[in-house]
């Protein structure tokens, strides 16, 4: 620790300014899936490349058919391991605006959070590890192992170009360990390592009837009305108890180990204070398992989005031309995006009555993952942890995907460290989105720390 004093002391001192900074980098739109901000998508890039280069990387903004992918390396500790640091600068929209209490990309500080649209998913939580290098940098302490930071611009419209780019540059990213900080604490206070991810299979169903909508007095009755077969078909996906209907499909779910399902029952999860966090009258879901293993450990299947037919003020009496539904699955080891996408286009396809006909597209899919909970980095990263945040982390899974994750295994042979300093109720997705500034100062320390811990692990 004494070889760390200045870095931790200039960790210390710059607490207003990383804060600064970090306003300034959510004041950016950077919506990845609009459009008319692609200038802005660029403009954070830039801003991300020169924090990078301010670092001391050599930084290079890679175009890609859609966003940028900033890249940055410092390979000044021969024989020692490579971290490869992911995460991402692009946010969600900000939609529906009407419920944010401020503007989403003017950051509103109250007590010791901020609130704006990327605070915690995920500026706040990658700028953490861009300051940590900073300090290192500035404080004039070489690091204690090599490093590379690969940003992307395309994370929340499902990295479309990553794979790619990870496998056109294998070489360059070659490292030892991948850290990502893009995952929650479990609750505030007790920080946590996530070491298993669902993944996702996301399915865009149309069902389609008449070729014009109909007078639903002249011909209600004598064509088939796709928005009521669309219900139905919907409806025959799931048991009342929250079963998937599908056949197959808990062909290939993994058990629960019996060390983890004691190891979840020793956590201090409160159902009341996650009801409330939810906001919904009562929790639902699989009978005979507890909400930690539905959240984390089963697969499920939900409707994200329903359209179709008139839908202004007032009304209109019609048999809607078409209809359609956006579907997410959400699966665990050792399910398969590609082969749940078949069985779930196959069973629609029996299902479908005559008089109309089914499309169904296929729109993204990632792999869920399970990491080893005791390799040396996730000890490593316990042991930073430990020291930064002032508590031992515990060790969980979560239910959301990364599908980079899968494609970090896959491509380049690595596994990830997923650390996360996000806290379950920091809205991501949703309005009035949220990052604990106490948490950013305590990750920025921790995030130092790290990068000596990995070098000895």
């Amino acid at each position: 620790m004494s070889a760390l004093s200045p870095v931790l002391d200039r960790v210390e001192s710059q607490r207003d300014r990383y804060v600064t900074e970090l306003l300034e980098f959510l004041r950016i739109p950077s919506v990845s899936a609009d459009s008319r901000r692609k200038t802005e998508v660029e403009r954070c890039a830039r801003f991300v490349a020169d924090k990078l280069q301010a670092a001391g990387l050599e930084t290079r903004v890679f175009p890609t058919a859609g966003h940028p992918i900033v890249y940055g390396e410092r390979l000044e500790a021969p024989g020692r391991p490579t971290v490869l640091v992911y995460g991402h600068y692009d946010v969600q929209p900000p939609d529906p605006l009407p419920l944010w209490k401020s503007d989403p990309f003017d950051p509103r500080i109250e007590g010791e959070n901020v609130f704006a649209r990327g605070a915690a998913d995920d500026k706040g939580q990658v700028y953490t590890h861009v300051k940590a290098v900073e300090a290192y940098h500035h404080a004039g302490v070489p690091l204690p192992v090599n490093v590379k930071f690969l940003i992307e611009g395309e994370e929340e419209i499902s990295s479309v170009h990553l794979d790619g780019f990870l496998r056109a540059e294998r070489g360059r990213l070659a490292c030892d360990h991948v850290v990502i900080s893009d995952t929650d604490q479990f609750a505030p206070g007790i920080p946590a390592i996530t070491y298993g991810l669902r993944g996702i299979c996301y399915m865009e169903v149309h069902v389609i009837g008449p070729a014009k909508d109909l007078h639903s007095g002249s011909f209600g009755g004598t064509v088939a009305n796709p928005a009521n077969v669309l219900a139905a078909l919907l409806a025959s996906m799931k048991d009342p108890q929250g079963r998937v209907l599908l056949p197959g499909f808990y062909d290939d779910v993994r058990p629960v180990a019996d060390w983890e399902r004691a190891m979840w029952a020793t956590l201090p999860f409160d159902e009341s204070e996650y009801l409330a966090l939810t906001g919904s009258p009562c929790l639902v879901g699989e009978a005979g398992r507890t909400t930690l293993e539905r959240r984390w450990a089963r697969p499920t299947l939900d409707v994200n989005g329903i359209f179709g037919g008139y839908e202004g003020e007032g009304s209109k009496t019609v048999i809607p031309s078409w209809a359609g539904a956006k579907v997410s699955m959400r699966l665990v080891p050792d399910q398969d995006p590609a082969k749940t996408a078949t069985l779930f286009e196959k069973t629609l396809a029996e299902r479908c009555p005559s008089g109309v006909r089914l499309r169904v597209i296929h729109h993204s899919g990632g792999k869920p993952v399970i990491v080893a909970a005791d390799s040396p980095g996730i000890r490593a990263s316990r042991r930073a942890i430990a020291k930064g945040f002032g508590r031992e982390p515990v060790l969980i899974r979560t239910g959301g995907s990364i599908p980079v994750v899968g494609s970090f295994k896959e491509i380049l042979g690595t596994d990830s460290l997923l650390l996360g300093w996000g806290r379950p109720d920091d809205n991501c997705h949703s309005p009035n989105e949220k990052f604990n500034l106490g948490d950013y100062q305590k990750a920025i320390r921790t995030s130092v720390l790290l990068l000596q811990e990995l070098a000895e692990a």
